[in-house]
């Protein structure tokens, strides 16, 4: 067994914890506190320190509302700082070989989340799967998506994105003294951190620091420069200075709050998100995919069968139907937009099923399409649910705790048991993660999952009963890109 719990990173010595089978590293900084004149600021890499500095607690995550990191860490609302740029390093206590590495860059809308939160816990995935598993934390809302650049050239673009970068630099320069090989990296995400990662395959700056990737319900999702410019012009308007290094962390936050209510966005439009940037992001990341941005990178894309049903109530008021046309207008283009509309019925389930489409689906489909034409794609959809409303459907981000392992939450939220079909589940995904981070290939034992291909369409549905399906909603997916 190995017991090593101090290694040696470029930065300084880190001393690590055990237990539950494997050596724990948490609240590593990788990159300097972006405080001061820091803030809206390209991450600098971290200052050394002498010493040992143990790593037995998690960093502060980046400042966002209270009410919704209430739910995430279930009450134990953890300490927020603008000082939130940290990772933290799950390993087995084992030997052997470099170990592949899996780094997980959590969803939240980019506004939400933190690399800490439980559900995201690495330790079942890294004891039972021998991987290397690296959570973390970026800058959110206005602290790393409040586009400056377009208002002054002191500040870049998509610093969110830019701290992931940070992140996966310090992966490669690093990860080897903790038993891991910085040539197989994987990089998985979801929601927010799926749409990071479809933006990561597009960026240039991302090139060469990972080697495959996992988009869980997430795909092209960014706004263009010219949004861009709007929202920042109007968070400094309604902050009443361009001054932006001066507001408290508290006043930004109100500032996004009244921003977010007071601008006619589409629905569904996320105010904070990546936007294209000549310098960072210079083309939409679906696009860039169809051109070989990310030749040679192998990828699992998919989405959830219900994922908008997590986002609705029963008393959610229904959009105008003008509403309903203008977003349908915003993403599928005039020639598209009428044939559509008979898809979705101006009802709650009709909003309901848009968004689970054009936010979710749809993208999913487009960037798998892109990408196989470059590198094997494997496509899934994940179909179990439970039976307490909402998770009597498969709602956005019910998946987590079957990749994870983390069953404690699902077993609160829901207040039913989970059978064995759901724990055989759990080992059916993790075994595909990890044979597909380990060799580029998902296919195991369990099933046999063909690659996503534009004349057959092959796709994994996950459920009780695991299967393959050829071109599932095919009549539906043709319209919706008029193919």
């Amino acid at each position: 067994m190995m017991t090593k719990l101090t290694v040696q990173t470029r930065s300084g010595a880190l001393k690590g914890t055990a237990g539950r089978g494997v050596r724990t590293w948490k609240g590593i900084p990788y990159a300097k506190p972006p405080v001061g004149e820091l803030r809206f600021k390209v991450p600098e890499p971290p200052a050394p320190w002498d010493g040992i500095k143990h790593a037995d607690s998690f960093g502060p995550v980046c400042p966002q509302p209270d009410d919704m990191l209430s739910i995430s860490f279930s009450g134990d609302v953890p300490p927020q700082s603008e000082d939130c740029l940290y990772l933290n390093v799950f390993a087995p206590d084992s030997e052997g070989e470099k170990k592949p590495v899996m780094v997980w860059i959590h969803g939240g809308a980019f506004y939400l989340g933190a690399g800490s939160e439980p559900l995201y816990d690495g330790s079942a995935l890294a004891a039972d799967g021998d991987v290397i598993v690296v959570t973390l934390n970026y800058r959110l809302g206005p602290f790393g998506f409040l586009h400056l650049s377009s208002i002054h050239d002191a500040y870049s673009a998509n610093i969110g994105l830019l701290d992931q970068i940070a992140a996966l630099r310090w992966v490669r320069d690093n990860i080897s003294e903790f038993g891991g090989d910085p040539d197989n990296v994987t990089i998985f995400g979801e929601s927010a951190g799926g749409m990071s990662i479809a933006a990561l395959l597009a960026m240039p700056d991302a090139k060469g620091l990972f080697h495959k990737a996992i988009l869980e319900s997430g795909a092209s999702h960014t706004i263009p420069a010219d949004m861009a410019k709007d929202i920042a012009a109007a968070f400094i308007h309604e902050a009443g200075t361009d001054q932006l290094q001066e507001l408290s962390v508290n006043d930004l936050l109100k500032t996004a709050d009244k921003v977010r209510r007071s601008l006619d966005q589409n629905i569904f439009q996320l105010l904070f998100q990546p936007a294209i940037d000549p310098a960072t992001l210079p083309a939409e990341p679906v696009k860039a995919i169809a051109d070989g941005a990310a030749e040679g990178i192998p990828m699992i894309i998919g989405t959830n069968r219900d994922e908008a049903y997590l986002f609705f109530t029963p008393d959610t008021d229904i959009h105008s139907e003008k509403k309903q046309q203008d977003y349908l207008h915003y993403h599928l283009g005039e020639n598209c937009t009428e044939q559509a509309a008979d898809l979705y019925p101006h009802s709650l389930k009709g909003q309901i099923d848009m968004m689970t489409d054009l936010i979710f689906w749809r993208p999913a489909v487009a960037f798998a399409q892109g990408q196989s034409q470059h590198a094997p794609v494997w496509m899934y959809r994940f179909d179990w649910h439970g039976e307490t409303p909402p998770f009597h459907k498969a709602v956005h981000a019910l998946e987590l705790p079957f990749v994870f392992g983390n069953f404690d939450s699902l077993r609160k939220t829901l207040q039913e048991p989970l059978g064995d079909d759901a724990e055989q589940l759990s080992k059916q995904i993790q075994s595909a993660w990890l044979a597909f981070a380990k060799t580029g290939n998902p296919n195991t034992s369990h099933f046999n999952w063909p690659e996503y291909e534009t004349d057959s369409r092959e796709t994994l549905l996950f459920n009780t009963d695991t299967a393959v399906e050829s071109d599932p909603d095919s009549a539906k997916r043709r319209i919706l890109f008029q193919a």
